[in-house]
């Protein structure tokens, strides 16, 4: 609900630039002193502004509540930094400061989530926050403003801002104050004016709603408040779910074959339980996956051409020096696959202890794009879930990418017909047509395979 309108008799017309938004001419209410001591001298109270930035034709609604000010200060505003390389824009998580809060330098501003990681951004200055820009689920281009800083000298704020992050409008506000005209709203009533597209500012605000509905055009037309459980759900992409529509989609485009093999893991089984009996340190968590990654980076240094990638303006294959082993993740906020880096070169134990790091950051949202970026073939461990097998589409620019099954007993049979179980993983191989042929595939998983059932020729050729 859109609260009552303030009008005040004394305003105060004041233009407003930003390096990032065309902005059409408006009049901004205007203040005029009411005390006989210098402007310069005391510090001025900026009631609710609602301001309108322009951007392509689009509106976005920004307020700036209640705060107080040194009025000898400057008005910096600090834009989103690119993040990473490839990154146009985030969805901005969440505030950890409000409007009229003092910052510190190095100070977190805001938590911003872009396809590959979520970040802090942290403050360059020392000063206040004067305005709030955006609302969580706001998705921000670089180079938009995310927040209006206070400081006490924006012309050095210009020099560092300038050549750390590109876009700094800082803006005089040496000006005296009083009252300011405005539409009083929460957050939501914002955002909901925005997706509207009405203006808040010319909107009639009332005492009370009725318990049914409220009025939000002149034209009388009402939003109902009562909610159907039938009713349909718009739910937008945000973070790594709008990844990977864009690499599933790439996916797509590339002609894919998929190779399906059975493993005995009787001698995994027996090794995994080995290490729980003789487990020294409580904080360390034995599964099955460390092994098969070691064994899978056991393979790949024997069959180097599934562990590369494919330049398609080349023509070219680049054979991967590093066996950088992703493991696909699902969590609460999306489909995510850090890399374990180097496993060519770490123990069994150091790839069980990163992985436990990265399965912590990626349940907590908190990885870095340095966890993400530089993979060179993928595991997808559906098993874990449930389900025998599945088809896996590549995760690009990697030319292979592997499906695990959840192990179970089954019967077998042995060359003389004698029936005994065994732990059986069906895993499901899908590989870069243009890059790998289906001999090499098999061979590989043949050798991979020779690995996993027989874990005492990995130990032998381990270095």
């Amino acid at each position: 609900m859109i609260a009552r309108r303030i009008w005040r008799s004394h305003r105060f017309l004041r233009s407003f630039t930003s390096s990032s938004v065309c902005a059409p001419p408006f009049r901004v209410p205007e203040y005029h002193s009411r005390s006989s001591s210098s402007p310069a001298s005391r510090p001025f109270l900026v009631h609710t502004l609602t301001l309108m930035k322009w951007s392509g034709g689009s509106r976005s609604w920004f307020s700036n509540e209640a705060m107080s000010i040194d009025s000898n200060a400057g008005l910096v505003d600090v834009p989103l930094a690119q993040t990473g390389e490839g990154i146009a824009e985030c969805e901005l998580l969440k505030w950890f400061v409000k409007e009229g809060d003092s910052v510190e330098e190095f100070q977190p501003l805001c938590e911003v989530q872009s396809d590959k990681a979520t970040i802090e951004i942290t403050s360059r200055f020392k000063g206040k926050v004067a305005l709030i820009s955006h609302s969580p689920g706001d998705i921000i281009k670089v180079g938009e403003t995310l927040v209006r800083l206070a400081v006490e000298d924006a012309q050095d704020a210009l020099l560092v801002t300038s050549d750390s992050l590109g876009i700094v409008n800082p803006v005089c506000s040496k000006q005296k104050t009083d009252d300011l005209v405005g539409a009083l709203s929460t957050p939501a009533v914002r955002n909901l004016a925005k997706d509207l597209g009405i203006d808040i500012n010319v909107i009639t605000g009332t005492d009370s709603v009725s318990s049914k509905h409220a009025d939000v055009v002149g034209g009388g037309d009402s939003i109902s408040t009562i909610a159907s459980s039938f009713e349909d759900k718009t739910v937008p992409l945000r973070g790594f779910n709008r990844a990977m529509v864009k690499t599933m989609t790439m996916a797509t485009k590339v002609p894919h074959f998929h190779f399906v093999e059975e493993i005995n893991c009787d001698s995994l089984v027996e090794l995994k339980q080995f290490f729980k009996e003789n487990n020294t340190d409580s904080t360390i968590k034995h599964t099955f996956l460390p092994t098969l990654i070691k064994s899978l980076s056991m393979a790949l240094s024997k069959y180097p051409f599934v562990n590369s990638c494919f330049n398609e303006e080349s023509l070219e294959i680049i054979l991967k020096g590093s066996h950088n082993i992703g493991v696909a993740m699902a969590t609460e906020h999306g489909l995510v696959v850090p890399n374990i880096k180097n496993v060519q070169s770490l123990s069994l134990l150091e790839i069980t202890k990163e992985l436990s790091r990265l399965q912590h950051l990626a349940t907590n949202n908190k990885l870095n794009p340095e966890d993400i970026a530089g993979g060179t073939i993928t595991l997808s461990n559906i098993g874990a879930i449930g389900g025998k097998f599945g088809s896996p589409l590549l995760n690009l620019p990697e030319v292979a990418i592997i499906a695990l099954g959840r192990i179970e007993k089954v019967p077998k049979f042995s060359k003389d017909g004698a029936v005994y179980p065994a732990s059986i993983m069906m895993v499901n191989i899908a590989a870069d047509h243009r890059v790998l042929d289906g001999a090499t595939v098999a061979r590989f998983c043949g050798q991979w395979k020779e690995y996993i059932e027989k874990p005492e020729l990995l130990m032998l050729q381990m270095r």
